[in-house]
């Protein structure tokens, strides 16, 4: 009966590691980023082979509807890319969205306002326990935990693109 303890013991602890890396292969590089706010989930390809969705995701206080001016607390809608990176983000790790484009610079500037920017993928704020701050509290961003921005800091490089649905 020990033996078999021991045995079923040791199978289970051989299997953690691969339970771990379930997540996403350690060598998974992304070439697209789909975001469906209204789902809230954020889906990485690498062509068109799914890599891995994360669920959960948090906006800004107003998450209904496409940005349009600085501080009106949304998340864009639309096409853009990841032009940056900050490992010394005050939210653990981001990638910066190219927001604004040409399309959202020209609605703003017709309607006298600015379009604001800094708009980023990031994790929770420094120093915050494990886990998440609850609701939507980013100021238009797209916050995830800690554990998964680290993973998309690894599969996404620059010049990403990233889709952001309604």
């Amino acid at each position: 009966m020990r033996a078999t303890t021991a045995l079923l013991v040791l199978g289970l602890a051989a299997c953690v590691p691969a339970m771990v890396s379930w997540g996403m292969p350690e060598d998974a590089r992304a070439t697209y980023i789909l975001v469906d706010k209204s789902e809230r989930t954020l889906t990485l390809y690498d062509g068109d082979a799914v890599i891995k969705t994360y669920t959960d995701l948090q906006f800004g206080d107003e998450p209904t509807g496409h940005k349009q001016f600085e501080g009106d607390e949304r998340t864009p809608e639309g096409r853009y890319w990841i032009d940056a990176r900050n490992p010394n983000s005050a939210y653990h790790l981001s990638l910066r969205v190219s927001y604004p484009n040409a399309d959202d610079r020209a609605y703003a500037e017709a309607m006298g306002r600015s379009p604001g920017g800094d708009i980023f993928l990031h994790g929770q704020p420094n120093g915050f326990a494990e886990g998440r701050v609850p609701g939507d509290w980013t100021d238009g961003c797209i916050a995830l935990s800690n554990a998964e921005i680290e993973e998309l800091w690894s599969a996404v490089g620059d010049g990403t693109p990233i889709e952001i649905r309604p």
